[in-house]
């Protein structure tokens, strides 16, 4: 491990002045994936700015009719525990709950979560040079690819990692981002990053950025929601595949419906064609199989994932079955 100064700010102006002012500089919150990285040495960082004495950053607060707001430093096992989120955005509950062990989930935080690096054996190796990490090639793509993702790969291969991003896409959630001494709200989707825009980052904070707070909207009135991972093993893992989903029934058919995937792509993957697929149908095995069995018809399937394809269509079966 390299030499690093460790700076303790006090409010998160002063954080971004810090991070902004050392281009070697990474913000540190639970640090559950920020040790490994530099550990590993992946990331050699002069400063490491420590976020936890910012006050107002690991707060939950809910409105009735107007939403719940989580600060970025809030623990997976405060989110996993919290009433009212397991009632209302049982989705992110259930996420949070996956994540890792107890011993993880009791110190990493949803902001860390949401910015954690990739998993690919090939950027986490110390002496590998690929793509992500400034070199020349993605050694996925004709390498060694049972995880790696199936859609919206070119030119670098991985999956995101996050199950709570997941579960805030599917929630329609957006993140407010302190930039420059203001703060400004975008929707989550906006935050993640495709190897297309930019193979060397995984979401659009720059220096001096951080990310504040997650906002969702008040769920409508009957939503269901629930989140399915699975997982190569039981004990701690990352998902192979997870599937998120936010329904609305009306009778015996699906009203209204938003879905979101992990596992198969770069970054947590929407599409409003398939939520629009399931909009009226009927809430049936027949009616939901016939879209199910369709989704993904232009995945890029790598010699070994090819796995992934029937297991997403399957388990986004499941999931709607069972809400």
């Amino acid at each position: 491990m390299n030499n690093f100064n460790y700076l303790q700010p006090k409010t998160i102006e002063e954080a971004g002045k810090l991070l902004k002012k050392n281009n070697s500089s990474i913000a540190f919150a639970g640090g559950t994936d920020v040790l490994g990285l530099i550990k590993n040495t992946i990331i050699a960082p002069e400063q490491v700015v420590n976020l936890k004495s910012i006050k107002n950053l690991s707060t939950i607060e809910y409105t009735a009719g107007k939403g719940l707001q989580i600060g970025a430093l809030t623990t997976l096992v405060e989110i996993a525990e919290n009433p009212v989120i397991n009632e209302k955005f049982t989705v992110l509950a259930h996420a949070a709950h996956e994540v890792a062990s107890p011993q993880f989930r009791n110190i990493a935080t949803i902001g860390g979560n949401l910015c954690q690096r990739p998993r690919c054996m090939y950027f986490r190796k110390e002496n590998v040079h690929c793509l992500r990490k400034g070199g020349d090639i993605c050694y996925a793509y004709n390498g060694y690819n049972k995880y790696h993702c199936i859609i919206g790969g070119s030119p670098c291969y991985i999956v995101h990692p996050s199950d709570t991003a997941v579960a805030l896409l599917a929630l329609n959630a957006k993140v407010s981002i302190h930039s420059n001494g203001k703060s400004k709200v975008i929707p989550i989707k906006e935050f993640f990053v495709l190897p297309e825009t930019d193979y060397t980052k995984e979401n659009i904070l720059t220096p001096g950025d951080i990310l504040e707070k997650i906002i969702i909207p008040e769920p409508q009135a009957g939503t269901k929601s629930e989140y399915v991972k699975i997982m190569e093993r039981e004990a701690w893992d990352f998902a192979i595949v997870s599937v998120a989903a936010v329904t609305v029934k009306k009778g015996n058919r699906i009203e209204s419906a938003k879905l979101a995937f992990g596992g198969i792509a770069p970054v947590p993957w929407t599409d409003d064609k398939i939520d629009s697929a399931f909009k009226g149908i009927e809430t049936s095995e027949q009616s939901i199989k016939a879209i199910t069995d369709k989704l993904f018809p232009d995945a890029d399937i790598l010699d070994m994932n090819r796995y992934k394809l029937p297991l997403i269509k399957n388990i986004t079966k499941r999931l709607l079955m069972e809400i």
